[in-house]
């Protein structure tokens, strides 16, 4: 499954609530809710950090005044959680041959999902 989002600041663990994007032709930094997607020149903050941003002098900071919540899981976690599942149900590759016998035994084909794999004709 994936993990959520972390904060942008080096060294923090906490997960991600809010999203900080910069407009510089206004001067302004914005820290509003979690966007849906994480997005170049953005940046995921805590709560904490995005409670305690300052922005350089001379610029402005627009702030989300309400609560900021952590997102509510996705059907994309739950996709995840399949794919992880049906990883996890793949049978074990075959061991390779061990001596002349079982070279000549006939050859098998294995099932990985929707695929098959069929050996070449000898």
């Amino acid at each position: 499954m994936r993990s959520p989002r972390r904060c942008s600041r080096n060294g923090c663990p906490r997960q991600a609530v809010a999203t900080l994007t910069y407009v510089y032709n206004e001067s302004t930094a914005v820290v509003g809710p979690l966007a849906a997607f994480a997005e170049p020149h953005t940046y995921d903050l805590c709560e904490p950090h995005a409670r305690s941003l300052t922005a350089p002098r001379g610029w402005d900071v627009v702030r989300h005044e309400g609560e900021f919540e952590p997102p509510p899981p996705t059907t994309d976690d739950l996709v995840a959680l399949a794919e992880a599942v049906r990883e996890a149900a793949r049978p074990v590759a075959p061991r390779p041959p061990q001596d002349d016998q079982d070279l000549h035994q006939s050859p098998q084909t294995g099932r990985r999902g929707h695929l098959r794999v069929i050996p070449p004709n000898h």
